[in-house]
């Protein structure tokens, strides 16, 4: 992309100057007022963006860490992150999703020195290098500013701001777009969190509150997205719920995105510890998900889940 200046003249009680710049690839444009002491992000990739198209979005995950339960330990490497980011990529993904620091059950908490070192140079390099929206996975402020200052748009938070609420205004001031998760607490305990009065709607309540937060500190509605966070606290028995119950997260006007890629709730139902039959079991989980009315699939295996979701998506799109 051609390196572009134009210069617009605006009229708000006074002259203002529109300085939008864009360089190559760059997913940011710059709107300085006249005393150039305020900077709003705008940017062009935004889920709602995509989700205009009509379509569901395939959220492609990529785990630089040593001990995440799937793929723990093989991207590290930039070398091996971005040709698996290639390949995510020609598999069909609409978003690439970058995680630092482990959050399967029992996992404990790395620093935050640590999880930047591991996420802000891939991030930059996949910025580069393709041409697709960039999530970041976690649930530290700085490590979301940063994320976001070196390319990517979306920040992926199990928490929903319950962790560092302070992410609200980060998300605010770079114009980006929020994923609200809920869990029950940190992945190093929460699997011994699992007692709600109501599952359902003590999720929606949490979920409710998130984006109170989110708006009230600035954030555009329509950037704000919600999952009710498959496998962080809750039992199997809750996690099938969820999947039966994902309609009444509608209420929530937001667009739902699900995690349920290979997670420990699948191989308990089915009794296996067989990856593969757990591979099947996550096919089943995405077509019941689209089903009922999730927009987006965070998935590990692009390239065989997109089948389940242009598949379901003909079913559901056929009048």
């Amino acid at each position: 992309m051609p390196a572009a200046i134009c210069l617009v003249v605006l009229s708000v009680h006074k002259l203002y100057l529109l300085h939008l710049i864009t360089s190559n690839k760059s997913n940011f444009c710059l709107f300085f007022s006249n005393i150039f002491s305020t900077v709003v992000y705008l940017n062009p990739y935004m889920i709602s963006s995509l989700l205009k198209q009509n379509r569901i979005l395939i959220m492609g995950i990529l785990n630089v860490t040593p001990d995440s339960f799937y793929d723990g330990g093989k991207f590290i490497s930039l070398n091996n992150a971005l040709k698996h980011s290639e390949q995510l990529i020609e598999d069909g993904a609409d978003i690439i999703d970058v995680g630092g620091e482990s959050t399967r059950p029992g996992s404990n908490p790395v620093s935050e020195k640590e999880e930047l070192k591991r996420v802000i140079p891939i991030i930059a390099e996949i910025y580069k290098k393709f041409n697709i929206p960039i999530s970041v996975d976690t649930t530290k402020a700085q490590v979301a500013k940063q994320a976001l200052d070196n390319g990517a748009s979306i920040v992926n938070d199990i928490s929903g701001l319950n962790f560092e609420p302070q992410i609200a205004d980060i998300i605010s001031e770079h114009n980006a777009s929020i994923v609200l998760c809920h869990t029950s607490s940190r992945p190093a305990d929460m699997q011994t969190k699992t007692n709600y009065d109501d599952v359902i709607l003590d999720i929606c309540n949490y979920l409710q509150d998130s984006i109170k937060l989110c708006e009230h500190k600035g954030v555009n509605s329509d950037n704000i997205y919600i999952d009710p966070g498959f496998g962080f606290g809750k039992s199997v028995k809750d996690n099938l719920l969820l999947l039966k119950s994902l309609p009444v997260f509608k209420k929530l006007n937001k667009k739902i995105l699900i995690g349920t890629s290979m997670k420990s709730f699948i191989g308990k139902t089915l009794d296996t510890d067989n990856l593969e039959i757990r591979s099947d079991g996550t096919f089943a989980t995405v077509v019941i998900s689209i089903m009922n009315g999730a927009n987006i699939v965070r998935v590990h295996d692009v390239k065989r889940m997109i089948t389940a979701v242009r598949m379901t998506e003909a079913v559901i799109n056929t009048q």
